[in-house]
């Protein structure tokens, strides 16, 4: 094929050859015969793509990747990770200090990162850095760090999540301005020491696809 190629065209046929692995179903091969075959827009519609995106990239391309549904449920599992600390680092930005440095440990974690991708795209390598990033984020907003330490960890978070394509699907912070006066009168029924009030207004607010979480730093609200 190289040969031909380049005799009738008269350039380098590639420059890179790549040469994935195979999927496993339950650490089966995948065949119509044994009656496990599925397309990637089934498992879409049961699980949408982003965890397939991290099935696929979990796993170094050139060994088998073996699906069943507790491995993809642990995708979905360790994205809800991802998307939580990136969530938590704006709430925090809300009432954090000016000031802060930038941590070593994000400068860190991206050079473990791109390590990972030149050893010949090591992916899964990749995301144990971007784990490690997500732990000490964590830790960081403990701890109480500054605006800009809190953007210096969104903007690692950010870069290295985007290399992978992924929390690509935040939803968006903005309310609608009832939302916001119930959750504005819950607050006010609280400091009041309203319980039942408070109670009943987060009850309807997560009718309404609002959740509530009372935090040391204020109410942290999430759609669901």
């Amino acid at each position: 094929e190289i040969a031909q190629s380049e005799c009738a065209n008269g350039c380098d046929f590639s420059h890179y050859w790549m040469h994935n692995g195979f999927i496993n179903v339950d650490n089966h091969k995948m065949s119509k015969s044994l009656n496990n075959f599925f397309t990637v827009r089934d498992v879409a519609n049961a699980y949408g793509y982003e965890p397939i995106r991290y099935l696929m990239i979990s796993s170094q391309y050139r060994g088998p990747i073996n699906y069943s549904v507790d491995i993809i449920e642990q995708g979905k599992n360790a994205l809800e990770r991802l998307y939580t600390c990136r969530d938590n680092i704006d709430f925090a930005l809300k009432s954090a200090e000016e000031g802060g440095e930038i941590p070593d440990f994000t400068e860190k974690r991206k050079q473990e990162f791109i390590d990972a991708m030149e050893d010949d795209l090591n992916t899964a390598d990749a995301l144990a850095a971007v784990f490690s990033l997500v732990r000490e984020i964590n830790t960081a907003i403990s701890e109480g760090a500054k605006k800009d330490t809190l953007t210096a960890c969104a903007k690692m978070f950010d870069e290295l999540t985007g290399v992978l394509g992924l929390v690509y699907n935040r939803k968006g912070n903005d309310l609608d301005s009832g939302i916001e006066e119930l959750i504005e009168k819950r607050n006010e029924a609280r400091k009041n020491r309203d319980f039942k009030t408070a109670d009943e207004i987060r009850d309807k607010l997560k009718d309404m696809g609002i959740a509530l979480e009372d935090t040391p730093n204020g109410v942290k609200w999430t759609k669901i």
